[in-house]
């Protein structure tokens, strides 16, 4: 049922005052009254759809005007369009939305200003409609869950829950309860609550029913317990321990484990293991010192996380106490220490990570920088005259007959900044921005200042310049306005160690100087390529594309055509043939055009016959043979037609002069052309001519083989046979025919050819004129009989 925008009784006002009067002609004029009529009186829309509404008016209306439910004369817009004829209007709303509905009026007005009117009741309602729904929808075990379920519609739907093809009522689900907003509420949701529900909505006044199925997933908390909690192991190089966590819930929850409040992650040393059960294992082998401790075995699902503490105790000798990351200056000396314990005294010996190096007590370098110290669990590592490729790591390792320690550490090297960049000359011109770049390698990071003249660019840069800046790179960003914006500029690089300075030029660039070497190849009747020469000078910029001018001999006017980015190949088309032209070419960079190189003259080539046609062929269907035409060189003008003609093979024993040709014209824009009928176990002669206006092609001779005939059925007995053999069969039959007409008139009524015959030859006449006039009459008959038809013959040479 829809709901009317109208107070009681409006609509019915409206639609009173809306009818069109009754129809009357105009009998002083002679001209039927103005009707207006709608398509359509009442309509129902659901919202979004679409409609539209013919007017109809009878009489000489001059005006068809169309007004909404408030009276307002209606304008084409987006949703409303209007299509207008001499007395009809379509009205056309799409998307309907609810505050369409009410009374459309269409009215006609005449000439004289009289107006008659016509009206159409829009009604709309909104279907059921789902707004998403969500499903699954998840929630924690004991909590209140609330299964959402929007649905909209006009009148307001009824909605009903299902669960396992069960109502739900709260007299039987007494924790079930169906929210006002048409939700479904759960009270202490439990996993037994879990499963798929149906949410039905329907609207009795429609008859209008739909549903959605949700599926419920209720999450449970992890429960996490442990069979061990505190484990003791020595350092030994194969000892391992495995501890052991047992979990349950819902989803499954992933385990992970922890150590000093960092994630554990596969590798060597940590193997992580998950059986059946819940069972999670983490298995730490190579036990060492700093292994021991407490490890925390955490359970985490949707539904929240319990974790629980194992400890374990390590016992080791050798133990590294004190080493530390060292920083030293370039050029200086560094002093790296390694302390251990352990009982007995462990040994310390060095390694460099960047070779693998080795440096144990006593030991010196050959190039004396490098010396080592050691007495009563402690080494001292000197480096004497630091260079930036002593910077990296450094492992110190204490070993016993009990086991082994190792630790590493870095050592860090600070130096005066570095330049990385010789590309210090930079091009431009007034009014293009260009970025100078000044990279740094420093430790630690340099502070980067601009100078121009001895004055600074502040970072905020000024009018024409702007500084932007990152660690070890500082961009200097200039548009010249003027000569004076080019020249040097100065960067200074400054950190604690020490300060460098580099100078770069901004230089003005140039157009490109012109190109040379213009040649031009693969010139026909319409088309030429043009391939020159890079300019020796770029102008300090890259070149952008070139630019290749042409034009008639004697014409004003030059055709441009531009290079594909900077290529040095560039194809004329749309030539005219046997004309001459000329060609230029010239460099393009951001700052312009350059000057053009030495114009070249060429001749396209004069209208001539085509090329001789290239063909390929095969078998078709039954006899018939596709010969398919290659496009070749049509000589500057369309290929107008193909002429086709093929024979026979000449055979043994017979002249080429009994041969004759057949003849098939095929139009030029033609791929194939196709001979038929042709004749089985037969070899053809095909000679090909291309044909435009400028005259012939010189032929192209081909041959092929039609096959020995296939299988046939009776049915298909004469669909192989030319011509010739079907008339040749025809003819047969019909002398048989005639021949058994004569012997049966011969016999039954002594009449026809041979009675003539048989008269002549046993008459006792003698005279010759006599003979010769039964002859005369006997050939009459017969020749009357084999022009004649069948019947007719009979009956007439029997008589």
């Amino acid at each position: 049922m829809c709901h009317s925008p109208f107070p009681p009784g409006a609509l019915s006002r409206q639609l009173s005052a809306a009818s069109p009067p009754l129809p009357s002609i105009d009998h002083d004029l002679g001209k039927t009254a103005l009707q207006v009529s709608i398509s359509l009186n009442k309509v129902e829309l659901s919202v979004g759809e679409s409609k539209f509404f013919i007017c109809t008016a009878i009489g000489e209306p001059v005006r068809l005007e169309w007004y909404n439910p408030q009276g307002e004369r209606i304008v084409a817009s987006k949703r409303m369009a209007l299509h207008m004829e001499t007395s009809r209007s379509r009205l056309i709303i799409y998307n309907a939305i609810i505050e369409d509905a009410g009374i459309y009026r269409c009215q006609a007005t005449d000439a004289s200003g009289h107006t008659e009117e016509a009206s159409v009741v829009l009604e709309i309602y909104q279907r059921l409609t789902f707004r998403d729904v969500q499903s699954p929808q998840e929630f924690r075990h004991g909590e209140t869950a609330e299964v959402v379920c929007d649905v909209i519609s006009s009148p307001v739907p009824v909605v009903v829950w299902y669960y396992q093809d069960k109502e739900i009522t709260e007299e039987h689900h007494s924790r079930f309860q169906v929210l006002a907003n048409n939700n479904l509420q759960i009270h202490q949701v439990t996993k037994a609550d879990e499963g798929v529900y149906r949410c039905e909505a329907s609207v009795e006044a429609r008859g209008e029913i739909d549903f959605v199925d949700i599926a419920v997933v209720v999450n449970v908390p992890p429960v996490l317990s442990v069979f061990q909690q505190a484990f003791n192991a020595t350092a030994d190089y194969q000892e391992s321990v495995t501890f052991t966590c047992i979990t349950s819930g819902s989803p499954d929850p992933s385990v992970t484990w922890h150590r000093k409040g960092q994630q554990l992650e596969p590798s060597e040393q940590y193997i992580f293991n998950r059986l059946e059960g819940g069972r999670s294992m983490l298995t730490i082998r190579n036990i060492r010192q700093g292994d021991g401790g407490t490890y925390t075995c955490r359970a985490t699902n949707k539904a929240g996380s319990q974790e629980r503490e194992l400890f374990l105790k390590v016992f080791v000798q050798p133990h590294i106490t004190q080493l530390k990351n060292v920083t030293a200056v370039e050029g200086s000396a560094a002093m790296i220490s390694c302390v251990a314990d352990g009982e007995p005294l462990p040994d310390i010996s060095w390694r460099r990570a960047s070779d693998g190096r080795t440096f144990v007590d006593g030991d010196k370098s050959q190039d004396g920088r490098f010396e080592v110290r050691g007495r009563h669990g402690k080494s001292v590592l000197t480096i004497s005259g630091v260079k930036l490729t002593d910077l990296g790591r450094f492992d110190c390792e204490a070993l016993s007959r009990i086991g082994g320690h190792q630790k590493s550490m870095f050592l860090d090297i600070e130096y005066i900044p570095k330049f990385l960049t010789n590309h210090t000359i930079f091009y431009s011109w007034e009014g293009n921005p260009v970025n100078i770049s000044c990279d740094v390698m420093s430790n630690p990071p340099a502070t980067m200042l601009w100078r121009r003249e001895r004055f600074t660019i502040s970072a905020e840069g000024t009018a024409n310049t702007r500084v932007h800046s990152v660690e070890g790179k500082s961009v200097l960003e200039v548009t010249p306005m003027s000569d004076r914006d080019f020249g040097r500029y100065n960067c200074t690089a400054r950190n604690n160690i020490g300060v460098r300075y580099q100078e770069f030029i901004l230089a003005q660039a140039d157009v490109p100087s012109n190109p040379y070497s213009v040649r031009l190849s693969a010139v026909s009747q319409r088309l030429a390529t043009v391939t020159f020469m890079k300019p020796d000078s770029h102008g300090g910029v890259p070149i952008s594309y070139y630019l290749v001018q042409y034009k008639e001999v004697g014409s004003q006017d030059w055709r441009d055509v531009k290079s594909h980015s900077v290529q040095t190949t560039v194809v004329l088309t749309g030539l005219e043939p046997n004309t001459t032209y000329e060609v230029r070419v010239a460099a393009v960079n951001g700052k312009g055009q350059g000057e053009f190189s030495h114009t070249e003259t060429f001749q396209t080539l004069p209208i001539r016959e085509p090329s001789p046609p290239a063909v390929h062929g095969q078998r078709a269907m039954g006899k018939a043979y596709r010969l398919g035409l290659v496009k070749q060189d049509d000589g500057g003008m369309p290929i107008v037609e193909y002429i086709v003609k093929y024979k026979t093979h000449a055979q043994l024993g017979i002249s080429d002069k009994e041969e004759q040709w057949m003849t098939k014209l095929v139009p030029g824009a033609n791929d194939f052309a196709m001979l038929q009928p042709l004749q089985w176990n037969t070899r053809y002669e095909v000679e090909i001519t291309a044909r435009n206006v400028k005259g012939l092609s010189e032929p192209t001779f081909y041959q092929f083989f039609m096959p020995q005939k296939p299988d046939i059925t009776a049915e298909s007995l004469f669909s192989g046979l030319g011509l010739g053999a079907v008339v040749g069969l025809g003819l047969g039959a019909l002398l048989l025919l005639l021949v058994l007409v004569d012997v049966s008139c011969f016999f039954l009524r002594h009449c026809g050819l041979l009675m003539c015959i048989t008269r002549t030859l046993c008459s006792k006449k003698t005279a010759t004129s006599g003979k010769g006039k039964e002859i005369e009459e006997g050939k009459a008959a017969y020749l009357y009989t084999y022009n004649s038809r069948p019947t007719t013959l009979s009956a007439t040479v029997c008589l």
